[in-house]
């Protein structure tokens, strides 16, 4: 027995009539970028199917599953390190002290097989010397895996000031890059990142072009470095976050590949994006952390669908510190049970075909790529944040999901909805403050900010 297709019409009287003849049109919204959210699609909205995958691997791991490490002490950086690869994990995220030297780091990378799981860095300024101590500790094997992260205008854009100039700092990266590009044919060498965007506040297409504003810059450093375009196109890549908004957060991995697609092509080239996925911090709670391990999965859950090929998760306690290895254990078993158990890497795209998410692709990229060539009209990403062009852009559409959160018209599990009176603590250690270094460039910062954070002051204060 067959059954007709219900039409348009039909699956609009259907919304209709649960809606209480309340017309369909009252839930359309505006997002921070402008663009229209409709809450019903059809083929009728004229958009075709976007193909936007990350190749899949049925028989391994769809996606790498790297954790953060964060630490000033080699030891418990190291051990740290094995726990998390005995655990599960495929690649590691090193941060903080550790990376100031080649023999520190060599310590907290004992016992590590860098021919086997990927070492990424995340130094801020101090990429290039972080990646000099990693090329040291990989002791010249053509085979390791080095992930060498520099990318020093995020750093600037989060901190507003620099030691050096920036052209100074992007000459430094390109030129390190080159340097260890031929010994370790492994390696990627710049990370173009939007996380600082989204931290502070950004909308999807600012986040974006961001990141498309960064990689233009990173391309004609690695130029004067004497790299080609290809050569600096295949050593990058695509730092991204992903929030518990997860089908705006996998739409948004997905236009972010088509957006990389409109930049080699302006190259004359057709290279692959490698794309990293990081959870948002400005969703994390710190009163009651215990929602975040929902948040977190959310996150994991549109990374993995979106098509990243790498994916962080923070511990849920790391809105008040580093996380301990409780914490980093739930984040790694999170992954394990979305890859093993969930199977999310066995379908290659599977968001392809849906109308909403195919629709939203193409706005977001579109709406991006617009942002972008406003940036280069502006002088390329250096000249628009010093001259403080972005950071207006990026704080109207803060004000946009703050207005939401306290109208209610969004909400946060346990912060604006089913708070906990007496929420459980769980332990967090303490993150060091590093004085910032200025005297070479400056801008107006790209601060982060915590979504919850106006609500947990408000209950406080109660």
């Amino acid at each position: 027995m067959t059954f007709p297709t219900p039409s348009p019409a039909d699956w609009k009287a259907l919304a209709e009539k649960a809606l209480k003849d309340r017309p369909l049109e009252s839930l359309v919204h505006i997002d921070a970028d402008q663009l229209v959210v409709r809450p019903l699609y059809a083929d009728a909205t004229g958009v075709e199917t976007v193909r936007a995958p990350r190749p899949s691997d049925a028989d391994g791991r769809a996606w790498d599953l790297r954790t953060l490490v964060e630490g000033d002490d080699p030891e418990a950086a190291n051990a740290a390190a094995l726990d998390d690869l005995k655990g599960g994990a495929a690649s590691i995220l090193l941060k903080g002290a550790i990376l100031s030297d080649s023999e520190p780091l060599g310590r907290a990378l004992d016992g590590v097989a860098l021919e086997l799981a990927a070492v990424a860095l995340d130094a801020g300024l101090y990429g290039p010397d972080a990646a000099n101590a990693l090329a040291v500790a990989a002791k010249g094997s053509p085979r390791a895996r080095l992930r060498f992260h520099m990318d020093p205008i995020s750093a600037f854009a989060e901190t507003g000031e620099s030691p050096r100039s920036m052209a100074e700092h992007l000459d430094l990266a390109a030129n390190t890059g080159a340097r260890h590009a031929g010994a370790y044919p492994e390696a990627t060498l710049f990370m173009a990142g939007g996380r600082v965007v989204h931290e502070a506040g950004g909308s999807i297409a600012q986040e974006l072009a961001f990141i498309a504003a960064s990689v233009v810059e990173m391309v004609r450093a690695a130029d004067r470095a004497g790299l080609s375009a290809e050569q600096a196109l295949r050593g990058t890549v695509l730092g991204v976050s992903v929030d518990q908004e997860y089908f705006d957060s996998l739409a948004k991995v997905r236009a972010l590949r088509l957006v990389w697609r409109s930049i080699c092509q302006a190259f004359g080239l057709d290279l692959p994006a490698i794309i990293e996925a990081r959870s948002s911090r400005r969703m994390l709670s710190a009163r009651d952390p215990w929602p975040n391990l929902l948040r977190l999965t959310a996150a994991g859950f549109a990374g993995a669908v979106g098509g990243a090929d790498a994916i962080v998760l923070d511990g849920f306690t790391r809105a008040e510190g580093r996380s301990d290895a409780f914490a980093r254990r739930q984040a790694r078993n999170t992954q394990l049970v979305l890859m093993e158990e969930a199977s999310l890497g066995r379908v290659d795209d599977p968001a392809s075909g849906s109308w909403y998410l195919d629709h939203r692709t193409r706005d977001l990229a579109e709406a991006a790529w617009a942002e972008f060539r406003m940036i280069e009209a502006e002088g390329g990403l250096l000249d628009a944040l010093r001259g403080h062009l972005i950071q207006p852009r990026i704080a109207r559409a803060r004000a946009v999901l703050e207005k939401a959160l306290a109208d209610g018209g969004k909400h946060m599990v346990g912060v604006t909805k089913f708070v906990d009176p007496d929420p459980r603590p769980a332990s967090a250690e303490p993150e060091p403050v590093r004085p910032a270094e200025g005297g070479g460039d400056a801008c107006v910062p790209l601060t982060p900010m915590r979504l919850a954070a106006a609500f947990e002051v408000k209950e406080a204060g109660q």
